[in-house]
């Protein structure tokens, strides 16, 4: 067992310093993404979009993002974010966020804020999922069973992911496109931060969007065999609606399907559920997917 795994504690902190962005005036924050290796992982840049965009919001709690990965980011560089400030209304706010590394805008997001109001409330029910406290590490269904056949550092590496920050476990048997039922591509896991946030909920927000891109891309990438870190796939859009104020300090449901592909791109569309069964946040995403390159 790793020290990030005996001390959960450790991976709030990293997180929580990734989130304290450095204000370089009233509409531009810095950030550290503080990875040691690998690409840069798109749900720290969207959490930390949030993050910029709220520091300017004088009201409300956000209710959109809608953003675009435009080119890999690195691992150790820090990410200069700039917002602008695109509405001012009595319900509504709409911030643009645009990341710029070394140089080089790898991201831009529309984040939306709105004031509580009345009105109408539906959703479809939550899918059934068994209780998270007995199901297995999500990691450990996906890629422990391919590490005999991956070099032992990256083996390490993936194991060193397990709960930092979030504790991801395994709500359903992933699918296989060669598994004979012609299923699509469908996932069901848990998420729960390894501790408890502060209260504060535009750290709530960051951490969910941080979840929502935590393998969703795997929906689909290890359905036909393609999943790799740092691979074949990739994250090209995204987008989050959060219905209710967000929290995320108990277990969520994070259910994904994936209704169409084609051209080596997918779209995925998720739903995330607290445990009382309300759905607290939908996501999309469309995502690259390349069979590996033969060596």
């Amino acid at each position: 067992m790793t020290e990030a795994q005996e001390a959960p504690g450790g991976a709030i902190r990293e997180f929580l310093r990734q989130m304290a962005l450095e204000p370089a005036d009233y509409n531009r924050f810095r950030g550290e993404p503080g990875q040691e290796e690998g690409r840069l992982f798109g749900g720290l840049v969207l959490a930390q979009a949030i993050v910029a965009a709220g520091r300017t919001a004088s009201f409300g709690s956000i209710h959109s993002l809608h953003a675009y990965f435009l080119r890999a980011g690195k691992p150790q560089d820090p990410i200069d974010y700039t917002v602008e400030r695109i509405r001012e209304g009595r319900n509504f706010l709409t911030r643009r966020v645009t990341a710029v590394q070394a140089g080089h805008t790898i991201f831009e997001a529309s984040v939306s804020f709105a004031a509580p109001e009345e009105g109408i409330s539906h959703q479809a029910p939550m899918p059934a999922a068994p209780d998270p406290e007995g199901c297995p590490p999500w990691w450990t269904t996906i890629a422990l069973p391919r590490m005999a056949d991956i070099p032992p550092a990256m083996a390490e590496r993936m194991r060193s992911r397990l709960g930092r920050p979030i504790d991801l476990r395994s709500a359903a048997e992933p699918t296989r496109a060669d598994d004979g039922t012609g299923r699509l591509p469908a996932r069901a896991v848990w998420g729960r931060m390894a501790e408890p946030l502060p209260e504060d909920p535009l750290l709530h927000a960051a951490a969910l969007a941080y979840f929502s891109d935590s393998g969703l891309v795997a929906t689909v990438a290890h359905h036909y065999g393609l999943w790799r870190p740092g691979g074949s796939s990739a994250s090209l859009d995204h987008a989050m609606w959060f219905h209710r104020p967000p929290r995320f300090d108990d277990w969520v449901l994070y259910v994904s399907e994936s209704p169409a592909a084609h051209a080596a791109r997918a779209i995925m569309i998720a739903g995330m559920y607290d445990r009382s069964g309300t759905r607290i946040a939908t996501v999309a995403q469309e995502g690259l997917f390349r069979a590996p390159r033969e060596a």
